[in-house]
């Protein structure tokens, strides 16, 4: 008898709390402030008080992945893994902004997604991250491909374990028709991704299609990851500056991270905030297909975040890998001296360094930015196997 009494109790408390919660929910979002402070998404700027529809529009365009439960087993019939709940964030997060370079390149950096959108290159897209093992980006993939990189499925990814993977697996895929360069030891070596980047004969998809166009290319678009440890339980306040003015580069595709415990993709910053979309809600697993009946018009719709939200940026962890876009090699040639402007030369301490190339005598006074630029043409793609840094891998305790 008191047993029931007390289980009566505590249901009541519940309700009572679960009240209470309700009633502080704001009517408003705070995903985005009311201020005359300029808010970066992207690499692009907006103002919050004129802009705002168009702010939360181009964020719900970003494709977002979430947790996902009911997929088929990872690693085969025996596997438990039917959901990444737990422990999936950071390829999540890897697949966002992968994602992102792709509809960049194939869509266009100001393409906007509706719920109506039944784009075909959109659906492709799409389609190469969802939850199935032929899926090209799937979290099948991402977490087998992980085993290369000592990781067994279910364990925690860091920045830079999620990039090497990425820089492996999107060589399979020949219509996503990009490469992916990860600069290790906090430096950026332009030579590098000029050799890696400057093929013969490649091709670049500009049309729809279910091959990449064979246009002629000089140049593999180029999605630039660059993992940084930036202080050892929490971020040095000497690199707040540099990481914000990172969000503000046009070729910006903003930095995987999170906060302690917890991986997240940063889109933008505003004032001393970052925004970011954050990958843990458990949602069920299908596929879009092709749009063609209100159940996978609403699956579309799972994967587009109604609203983002904002921590100060030195709530960060420390891990981070800075993300970057370059379509073409003129593109590229510009980040490099955006780098070397805003990043580099007015920094007491920069996040990273830009050399021209790998050498014992190169010396710091070098304009490395302005060698990119005038740099002659470099022998083709060559692909290196080097031995990968995995100390920024700490920051993600998952149980």
């Amino acid at each position: 008898m008191l047993l029931n009494v007390l289980k009566v109790l505590v249901r009541e408390k519940l309700v009572i709390m679960d009240s209470l919660f309700t009633q502080n929910i704001p009517d408003e979002a705070e995903d985005i402030p009311q201020t005359d402070e300029p808010v970066w998404i992207l690499g692009k700027e907006y103002n919050a008080i004129k802009e705002l529809d168009t702010i939360r529009r181009d964020i719900r365009s970003i494709l977002w992945f979430t947790y996902r439960k009911g997929f088929v087993p990872i690693g085969g019939c025996s596997s438990t893994f039917t959901s990444d709940k737990g422990w999936g964030c950071m390829l999540r997060c890897g697949q966002m902004v992968l994602a992102q370079a792709l509809i960049t390149l194939h869509l266009g950096k100001d393409w906007q997604w509706m719920p109506e959108t039944k784009n075909n290159t959109y659906l492709k897209i799409l389609k190469r991250f969802e939850d199935r093992r032929a899926a090209a980006f799937s979290i099948h993939q991402i977490a087998l491909m992980g085993a290369s990189e000592g990781k067994e499925v279910g364990q925690w990814f860091g920045p830079n374990t999620i990039a090497q993977v990425l820089k492996k697996l999107v060589v399979y895929d020949e219509w996503s028709s990009l490469t992916i360069h990860v600069a290790l030891d906090n430096t950026l070596i332009v030579n590098d991704i000029l050799r890696q980047c400057r093929v013969e004969g490649g091709v670049t998809a500009e049309a729809d299609g279910e091959m990449p166009l064979r246009a002629p290319s000089q140049w593999k678009p180029l999605l630039l990851l660059i993992p940084l440890r930036l202080g050892l339980s929490e971020i040095n306040p000497v690199y707040v500056s540099g990481l914000k003015t990172s969000f503000k580069i046009p070729q910006s595709l903003g930095v995987i991270g999170g906060k302690p415990n917890l991986a997240l993709y940063f889109i933008g910053c505003v004032g001393d905030e970052v925004i970011y979309l954050d990958p843990h809600t458990t949602q069920r697993s299908g596929s879009v297909q092709d749009k063609t009946n209100e159940e996978e018009s609403e699956l579309d719709s799972t994967y587009h975040c109604k609203s983002a939200s904002r921590i100060p940026i030195t709530g960060m962890d420390p891990s981070v890998a800075l993300c970057f876009f370059c379509a073409t090699e003129k593109e590229f040639k510009v980040l490099c001296k955006s780098m070397q402007e805003e990043l580099i030369l007015p920094e007491k301490q920069p996040l990273f360094e830009l050399c021209t190339e790998r050498l014992a005598h190169w010396s710091g006074t070098e304009d490395a930015a302005s060698e990119a630029i005038a740099a002659p043409s470099f022998v083709d793609f060559e692909h290196i196997e080097r031995q990968y840094d995995t100390s920024d891998e700490d920051f993600e305790l998952l149980g």
